[in-house]
């Protein structure tokens, strides 16, 4: 297997095998004595080859112990932050670039996604830390997203075609106090870090973003952005779009996030509900050890949580441009 100074690879049951021998996703151990903080700084270039070429590393039995450990692992890949203006979950923050992953009920399961698909400007990388390891339950499950666009357009060619050429709508309703019940329940102003509406404007507009005022709620609209990207590095295209977090169809729910295509048209529930299927059926489950960092390729890959059968879960994460 390939390794680098510090890292060996190895094998997990929960891992997909691919016909170009990739193994999704990329596990990574300690040699002898590595200090990884040191290890990182070494052997970073080989390391970013291996996340490009895989997608997804996850880090295990390193002593990563607490969010400041983590925190000296993130800083170590030297990858810039980005900070989550815009983003919709309410998160918390914990030390330097360590931040709660998602403060929704843990067991409710979130759909998979690319982080910050329904903004022009979206972050690359992701960090994610167990702090607190699951007894059952709560995996943050992943999946390469060339593959579903792959299987959706041999299923359903001609609405893929369609959400090509005129791309994604999204739209949400926001009052000023945030949802916890929601896994996209930040209020507009946790969304845009402030308490005036003028700089909430000023900061969505930057993200390509209108905002309309119905007193303290506001109607968030995005795009049409693309629904679709081409990956540079592995030239594959990519779903990169958030459909299946979203509803179809105009705002019913004050609280909920809807998405139409770029002309207006819906995109029809069952093409939802097998793309949902093909992800659930392609995804990589691997449950969660104390200590355990994952790096993923936000381009290439889309993540979510499945639902936590039995306590404690904490899982922190850092996001980077």
């Amino acid at each position: 297997m390939a390794t680098g100074r510090y890292f060996r690879e190895v094998e997990l049951p929960e891992q997909r095998s691919y016909d170009d021998g990739l193994l999704f996703p990329a596990v990574l151990s300690p040699t002898a004595n590595a200090n990884i903080i040191d290890a990182i700084r070494s052997d970073k270039q080989w390391l970013e080859s291996l996340l490009h070429k895989s997608g997804v590393i996850l880090f295990r039995g390193f002593p990563v112990t607490s969010p400041s450990d983590f925190n000296d692992v993130v800083e170590a890949f030297g990858f810039p932050e980005l900070v989550y203006v815009g983003g919709r979950a309410v998160r918390t923050k914990v030390v330097g670039r360590v931040y709660t992953a998602n403060e929704s009920p843990v067991d409710k399961r979130i759909p998979f996604h690319h982080e910050m698909a329904y903004l022009p400007e979206f972050p690359s990388k992701l960090f994610f830390f167990c702090a607190e390891e699951p007894e059952m339950g709560g995996e943050t499950p992943i999946v390469l997203s060339h593959i579903v666009y792959e299987k959706m357009k041999e299923k359903h060619p001609e609405v893929v075609a369609r959400m090509e050429e005129h791309g994604l709508t999204y739209k949400k309703v926001m009052s000023d106090e945030n949802r916890p019940s929601s896994f996209a329940g930040g209020s507009w102003k946790s969304t845009y870090m402030t308490d005036d509406k003028n700089v909430a404007e000023e900061r969505a507009g930057k993200l390509g973003t209108k905002l309309e005022w119905m007193g303290n709620v506001v109607k968030i609209i995005t795009g049409p952005l693309p629904a679709f990207r081409l990956d540079k590095e592995s030239q594959h295209k990519t779903w990169f779009n958030n459909l299946v977090m979203s509803n179809p169809g105009p705002i019913k729910d004050d609280h909920d996030t809807y998405v139409e295509l770029g002309n207006g048209d819906l995109v029809p529930d069952h093409v939802v509900k097998d793309c949902l299927k093909i992800m659930e059926d392609e995804c990589v489950a691997i449950p969660w050890k104390k200590g355990d960092v994952m790096l993923v390729n936000n381009l290439t890959v889309l993540h979510g949580r499945q639902p936590l059968l039995k306590p404690p879960r904490l899982i922190l994460a850092s996001l980077c441009k």
